[in-house]
């Protein structure tokens, strides 16, 4: 990793950010992990007693149960972490000029048959005869209609 991507513009050297540092430290992470054991207690209660098994059966009580899922929490406090770790590291480029990485968008854009950005290749197009047996016009196609 590149040393210069810890340091801020005055030359201090930042201390490197754990994900424990998005998921449990600010005060609402910690009020949001501290109530879903508290909601999934009351939802185990709810086989119980009928007046929380009513409301454990609502439609908003549907809703608190995607809000209360852990994986739910999860991801969105990740959320600041996955941004604070992309916003450390260059988009494209190691800062001396070199490209991290290189994706040819069309890998068959050497091609001089005049295909548009987004067409299939002509071995895959089945109404290019130069698709073989896929092409409908041949009579090795499976869709042809002397086959038998």
């Amino acid at each position: 990793m590149n040393a210069a991507i810890n340091i801020d513009e005055n030359g201090v050297k930042l201390p490197q950010q754990k994900l424990a540092d998005w998921l449990w430290h600010p005060w609402y992470a910690k009020i949001w992990w501290a109530t879903i054991p508290v909601w999934w207690a009351g939802m185990a209660a709810s086989t119980r007693f009928l007046s929380l098994a009513a409301f454990y059966e609502s439609a908003l009580a549907g809703f608190l149960n995607i809000l209360f899922f852990p994986m739910t929490a999860l991801m969105v406090l990740g959320v600041g972490y996955a941004q604070h770790l992309l916003g450390r590291r260059p988009i494209s480029g190691d800062g001396n000029g070199a490209e991290l990485l290189n994706v040819d968008l069309d890998p068959f854009g050497d091609e001089v048959d005049g295909r548009k950005f987004g067409h299939p290749h002509p071995s895959v197009d089945m109404y290019h005869p130069r698709s073989g047996g896929l092409y409908i016009g041949s009579p090795e196609s499976l869709q042809h209609p002397d086959r038998h």
